[in-house]
């Protein structure tokens, strides 16, 4: 494929940061055309890449508000994640990637989420440019809609159980939330770990996919009227009245109240989101958390409980050394079949404000995707 070849695609268009997510996809996002990257603009390590596939991730919701740990700029064009074909290659690349192959995108250094100069190139767009450190071959049994669901959700899991974690073979986890994409990848990682473990939701239709993906066992949290359920007596029944040993928590809000009574003395919490509570921060882009959750200290002192922060990208900036082995593992692990991104639902990027609804109102198993 060359520049001559390369036609007008379009993008999303995020034009100004909203009070909540679902405000500002409304009110402030577009579609909009957009014009093949010139090469004569680019770097000679640069590549471009045809769009096929990218991720609808929850960071990327809570960004179109401000909410995440770093904003951006509007107007950008969101979309953490993404996987596509080698459309263009610059003169300094190599011949470690030719044009037509197929590619993932690291989103630690391209897309919404990365720093630094490539970060407008978000994937909800027909093209992505990304320099060639970032530009990585899909593992063999991947697809595209799968590899650009890969690296978010796994990387987090992986930096929350076994670096954080500590994980082993001869732990129990309690998976909050398994059903979303960290979570289900979080199930995952521990089986693939060895350890056992007790996955949890609000949807037993949900929780019957997890339990495909290798949860040991699957638990509903939500109880009549929808508010959290106790289901202190179960894991502890399930566990021969130990508890759990981890608990791996990206819910927040009532269910974190109700898992730290599950676990055993000395257990490590691991502190992951709060998607049941994601207005904790100001909107607009405003910094602060006036809305700050909070853990019983009294819980926490008595259990002897190690609670862990465990923000992936924050620990991957202030401690690079921790990003190579993670990648590396993931990569390794994808490729041998053990870990295998599920795709619940794809979207045509028409359809990017339906995509994103259905994230956020938690409406899928695993992973979604629009493909430009």
């Amino acid at each position: 494929m060359t520049q001559a070849t390369l036609s007008p695609g379009r993008r999303v268009v995020v034009r100004a940061l909203g009070e909540t997510p679902m405000g500002s996809l409304e009110a402030n996002t577009a579609l909009e055309p957009m014009a093949a990257p010139e090469p004569a603009s680019l770097a000679p390590e640069d590549v471009i890449i045809a769009i096929k596939s990218a991720h609808v991730g929850w960071v990327d919701l809570l960004m179109m508000s401000g909410q995440y740990q770093h904003a951006l700029a509007p107007p950008y064009t969101p979309g953490m994640e993404y996987a596509g074909v080698v459309a263009w290659k610059g003169p300094g690349v190599g011949d470690a990637l030719a044009v037509g192959d197929e590619v993932l995108i690291d989103p630690f250094v391209a897309g919404a989420r990365s720093l630094g100069a490539y970060q407008k190139w978000g994937g909800l767009a027909s093209y992505g440019v990304a320099p060639a450190r970032a530009v990585l071959r899909v593992p063999a049994g991947l697809s595209l809609d799968e590899a650009a669901c890969l690296l978010g959700s796994y990387e987090t899991a992986y930096h929350c159980l076994v670096t954080r974690g500590r994980l082993t073979a001869e732990d129990t986890v309690l998976v909050l939330g398994a059903s979303g994409a960290t979570g289900l990848a979080a199930v995952q990682v521990a089986k693939v770990v060895g350890a056992t473990v007790i996955a949890t939701g609000r949807s037993p239709d949900k929780l019957a996919i997890v339990r495909q993906e290798g949860a040991d066992h699957v638990l509903a949290t939500t109880g009549e009227g929808g508010g959290a359920r106790p289901f202190r007596d179960e894991v502890k029944s399930l566990t021969g009245g130990r508890g759990v040993s981890v608990v791996y928590d990206a819910v927040g809000g009532e269910t974190s109240l109700e898992s730290l009574r599950c676990v055993a003395f000395g257990a490590r919490y691991l502190v992951v989101g709060w998607a049941s509570t994601p207005f904790v921060a100001r909107g607009r882009g405003e910094r602060g958390a006036p809305n700050a959750n909070q853990l019983p200290t009294n819980l926490i002192m008595m259990k002897g409980l190690d609670v862990l922060g465990c923000p992936t990208a924050i620990a991957t900036v202030n401690a690079p050394s921790l990003r190579a082995p993670r990648l590396a593992q993931v990569l390794a692990w994808a490729a041998s079949g053990a870990i295998k991104p599920r795709v619940s639902r794809v979207f045509a990027l028409d359809d990017y404000q339906e995509a994103m609804r259905a994230r956020w109102q938690s409406d899928l198993v695993g992973g979604c995707v629009l493909r430009p």
